[in-house]
């Protein structure tokens, strides 16, 4: 039997690759290290990636070892998931990969202007019912701005069609910039190394149900309202990983 949630908590309390700032705290307790990742925690010049809903931390642990060069931060809210992530990165010596522990709705209260190089949106939840929620809509962009340098790429990976779809809407609407898109990211020839070189436990059972991984990556720059798309969009057909669209609805916007 696995560690349980206290025990988990317990040991973050100490590990000094994580910081713990949820939503409660973070109004009373003063950030010292906005604006000062790379000398504070990191102790280097190297740019600074983040993966926002990190889940497990499977994703930056990865790109940490990949990528010494490149200092990543894994941001999410569920403590008991992140303390695996964070566990192997201190057993397996990764100096260049931290977690934060916070509400991704407050992100830019933990980062300055132009600290963060990339971010990277790892199967995030669809959020069908509520636009606002999607970590790729207008109101989530505009906070990456806020520390994002100018023209920054963000990457999407996802088994949900709902949420490539929409996300796809958003940048044409926009005219943000894009690199690369493909609705099958293992089965097209031209496949992005990066994305496709790593496979967290979840993606790896999506992947064996049948189901395709879709990415895309764009530039996001600082200028120039974000606009949502007002166009609906077929809701997943299926239950993700704990999800449920749980709406007898067909369509959402």
């Amino acid at each position: 039997m696995g560690k349980g949630k206290l025990a988990k908590f317990a040991d973050m309390e100490r590990y000094e690759n994580v910081f713990q700032y949820p939503f409660s705290v973070v109004d009373n307790v003063p950030f010292d290290m906005k604006g000062h990742w790379k000398e504070m925690c990191f102790h280097n010049e190297n740019p600074i990636v983040l993966e926002l809903g990190c889940g497990k931390g499977e994703y930056a642990v990865e790109l940490a070892r990949r990528f010494p060069e490149i200092n990543f931060i894994g941001v999410d809210i569920k403590g008991a998931r992140m303390w695996t992530g964070a566990t192997k990165a201190l057993n397996d010596g990764l100096k260049n990969v931290a977690f934060l522990r916070t509400n991704i709705e407050i992100i830019d209260r933990f980062f300055d202007t132009d600290e963060v190089q990339e971010i990277w949106l790892t199967f995030s939840d669809p959020q069908m019912k509520n636009p606002r929620k999607r970590l790729t809509s207008s109101y989530f962009l505009e906070r990456y701005r806020h520390f994002l340098v100018d023209g920054g790429v963000v990457h999407l990976k996802t088994d949900s069609n709902f949420l490539f779809t929409y996300t796809t809407y958003l940048v044409e609407k926009n005219q943000l910039p894009l690199l690369s898109r493909t609705e099958d990211l293992y089965g097209s020839d031209d496949r992005d190394e990066v994305a496709s070189s790593i496979q967290t436990y979840y993606e790896n059972m999506w992947i064996e149900r049948g189901l395709n991984i879709r990415y895309m990556k764009f530039l996001l720059p600082r200028t120039g309202e974000l606009e949502e798309p007002n166009v609906e969009i077929p809701l997943d057909e299926y239950r993700s990983y704990k999800r449920d669209k749980r709406s007898p609805k067909e369509t959402a916007k």
